[in-house]
This record gives structure tokens, C-alpha cells and sequence, in this order.
């Protein structure tokens, strides 16, 4: 039964039986038997088939979402058994935001690919949270506040915001010395989507509120952001892990480096995972190796000295 909820699955994910049996090489009527196998054990019709649309029945519709716990918690269980007597093995899954994933994450799979020759990992990045139970995540790297939830969260590193801009810009319209001269700068800030805590916001300045800060260019995409400030566009305010890079090529100048903690309402970097059933041995494996990737302080927080420590 377990093969016919695996094919069961695969064809109402893809949408055709054809599509599900080209990404198991396996025939058309092997598919087609297990399923019609299953039809029969449930005493149920599961695909309303046509010859042009795939659709799932109403029983189908209430069986897929148990069906894909059903194999979670079997491939699970199969995990934490081979895992007393074998190395660690299979298929890893992993989303990130965007940026952090390219700039981080990535670099890092190497290494433990290297340590671990019998797993391997899908990388999934996007800007959008991943359902973790219906998407199947085993690690979801999130970053900010955490919103109250079953997840169980492990944290990585602690987030600072840095406000820097290129030397052409601070050439052409000089240096704020304190937060509140933003007001006087072309000011690089987020459009679309809720804005990050922490963005514009400075210790016992405006009332621990956002300056409204003013500016020439907007963007949803903080590296785009972040290209426009090493062009001298104006002025960011971005996390350290974004333009560490930058600020230690000279290509940014970080400013009110004496002001504490740079910013407010700092928030953390978290790996979290579903408890129960996330392939508990794997998912340790891999944030265990991004804790000692990262390091305490974060590698990319040495550009900055003492001050963020």
C-alpha cells in the first residue's frame, strides 16, 4: 500500500499518470495498476479522468494531504532506523530566503555534502514562507522575529542592521552624523510587502519608531537595494550578512558606528523544523554544520569589530 500512496501522490502532484511514471522509469500501466490497486482497497474513486484533464475526486482531495503524512512519517521511521546502524542518508530538504541562501547557505553545502557522501540536499530559496508539513521541509531557515508557532526553532546568529553608503554618495552629500539627519539624505527603502522590523529604527530615536525617511529609489529586493547604494544611489539599511561584503571592500562606508547596537529590535537568524516527524537525525546533522560554518560572532560580522558583539 505504502508503493500505491507513493504513486498516488506523485500522479496528483504532477497531474497525469504518464508524468508520474517517467519520474519513477517505470511503465504507464505499473502506475495505473498500483492506483486502480488502491481504488479498490479503499473502495473509492480517487481520479476523475478524462482525456485531456486530471482531477482529483472528492475522496482523493481528502486523501492526499494524510497520504503525504502517511510517507512522511515512513520515510521517518526508516530514517531513525538506519540511522543506528549507517552513515546518514537520502534526500535533505532546505528553504532559505533569497539572498541569505545564496550568500550563506550555499557556500556551506560543500562541506557538509563532503562530511556526509550519502545525503544530499534540496535547496529551495524564496521570500515566501514554505508550509513545512505540506511542503515536506525538513529545515526552513527563517529570518527576523519568529511568529508564535509548533515549530521548534534553532538559533543561528543574531541579526544587526548596518546603515552604510558608498563613499561617491557621502562625497557628493556629505556624512550624517546622527540618525535624524537621514531626513536630509536619499534614503534606499523597501517597497511591496511588509517592511523589516528593525528598518529605520534607532535606539531612543522618534520614539523607537521607523524615521520616515525619504528617497529617489524603492525596491521589494534588498540586493537590488543594496546595488543601488554601492552605485551611490543613497543611503541603506541593511542586515550585516548582506553587506558585509561590501563593507569590507571599501565599496561601503558604515556610519554611527558609536550609536549601541546600531539598531533596535534586533532580530535572529533561526533554522526550524517540524517536531516529530523532520528527520530528526539529518536536520540536527545540517544545523549543527551551519552553527559551525557561521560561527559565534558570525563570520561576517568581523568586518565590524567589537561593535556588534
Amino acid at each position: 500500500m505504502i508503493e500505491a500512496l507513493r504513486d498516488f501522490v506523485s500522479v496528483a502532484t504532477l497531474g497525469s499518470f504518464s508524468g508520474a511514471a517517467r519520474q519513477q522509469n517505470v511503465a504507464v500501466s505499473s502506475i495505473t495498476r498500483r492506483i486502480e490497486g488502491l481504488e479498490a482497497e479503499l473502495r473509492a474513486k480517487l481520479f476523475n479522468r478524462s482525456t485531456r484533464v486530471l482531477t482529483l475526486t472528492e475522496a482523493g482531495q481528502e486523501l492526499l494531504p494524510r497520504a503525504r503524512d502517511i510517507l512522511a512519517e515512513v520515510d521517518d521511521a526508516r530514517d531513525a532506523v538506519s540511522a543506528l546502524h549507517a552513515e546518514p542518508r537520502g534526500t535533505l530538504r532546505v528553504t532559505a530566503p533569497t539572498a541569505f541562501a545564496r550568500l550563506h547557505i550555499a557556500p556551506a553545502l560543500g562541506s557538509f555534502l563532503a562530511r556526509y557522501p550519502l545525503l544530499n540536499v534540496e535547496l529551495a530559496t524564496s521570500d515566501e514562507m514554505f508550509d513545512l508539513a505540506t511542503d515536506r521541509i525538513d529545515v526552513a531557515i527563517r529570518v527576523g522575529i519568529l511568529p508564535d508557532s509548533d515549530l521548534i526553532a534553532a538559533h543561528l546568529a543574531p541579526q544587526h542592521r548596518i546603515v552604510c553608503a558608498s563613499p561617491a554618495y557621502l562625497a557628493r552629500r556629505g556624512t550624517p552624523k546622527t540618525p535624524d539627519d537621514l531626513l536630509q539624505h536619499d534614503c534606499l527603502n523597501k517597497h511591496f510587502g511588509p517592511v523589516p522590523s528593525g528598518w529605520w529604527t534607532f535606539a531612543g530615536i522618534n520614539g523607537y519608531r521607523p524615521l520616515p525617511v525619504q528617497g529617489s529609489f524603492r525596491s521589494n529586493d534588498t540586493p537590488s537595494l543594496l546595488q543601488a547604494a554601492v552605485a551611490g544611489v543613497g543611503i541603506v539599511h541593511l542586515t550585516s550578512w548582506l553587506v558585509s561584503t561590501e563593507i569590507a571592500s571599501g565599496a561601503l562606508v558604515p556610519l554611527f558606528k558609536d550609536l549601541p547596537g546600531y539598531s533596535t529590535r534586533q532580530s535572529a537568524i533561526y533554522a526550524v523544523r517540524l517536531s516529530g516527524r523532520s528527520q530528526a537525525t539529518k536536520t540536527t546533522l545540517f544545523i549543527e554544520h551551519l552553527r559551525e560554518k557561521i560561527g559565534s560572532p558570525p563570520y561576517w560580522d568581523a568586518v565590524f569589530g567589537p561593535a556588534l558583539r
